[in-house]
């Protein structure tokens, strides 16, 4: 579901605004103009746009809703993994991509977002990267054990979830801490 906030929100809020909204009826009130650009299956709702899709398109067709809602300046929320993308604030690095082991791909990720994903490994999402092609990457897999690339691959094992989040929002922002704060090989 797509519809406009004047502030990020956080996915608790997101999915109680995604729930209020499915409990309305469809229809009411002027479509916003981002309906017109939408893929999959369009339903509106005053001030807002539920995208259906199927499971089988989900991960290409929702990359291309989240890059659209982010060029409309629209918060984006999906109900299938219960995560919420906001316009900001982002990471340092332009091009940036998030991905994950259950085939998630988002570029210039908010680094809400970045936050939330973390905490959904699983053996159905055994991984979570930043990626800056060309240049690094971050990645961590259940465990916690973290890998970084900038030119030779090393390894750290953290503690906790909340270092990982440290360690990834470090990162992003262009923080290069986390790289001595743990005991690298």
């Amino acid at each position: 579901m797509v519809w406009d906030e004047p502030v990020p929100i956080s996915r608790d809020q997101a999915r109680a605004t995604y729930l209020a909204v499915k409990r309305t009826e469809p229809g009411g009130g002027p479509a916003p103009d981002v309906a017109k650009e939408l893929p999959g299956e369009i339903t509106l709702y005053p001030g807002h746009v539920l995208v259906t899709m199927d499971l089988d398109t989900m991960d290409e067709l929702s990359a291309q809703v989240f890059t659209i809602a982010r060029a409309h300046g629209l918060v984006c929320y999906d109900p299938q993994r219960d995560l919420v993308h906001n316009v900001a604030p982002l990471g340092v690095y332009e091009g940036m991509q998030l991905h994950t082991g259950d085939g998630m791909v988002v570029s210039d990720p908010d680094l809400g977002l970045v936050h939330d994903v973390l905490g959904t490994m699983s053996p159905q999402n055994p991984f979570v990267a930043l990626v800056n092609f060309g240049r690094h990457f971050l990645q961590v897999s259940p465990g916690f054990e973290l890998e970084y690339k900038e030119g030779a691959l090393i390894r750290a094992m953290v503690a906790d979830l909340a270092e990982v989040r440290q360690a990834f929002h470090d990162y992003a922002t262009g923080d290069r801490s986390f790289l001595n704060r743990y005991s690298w090989s």
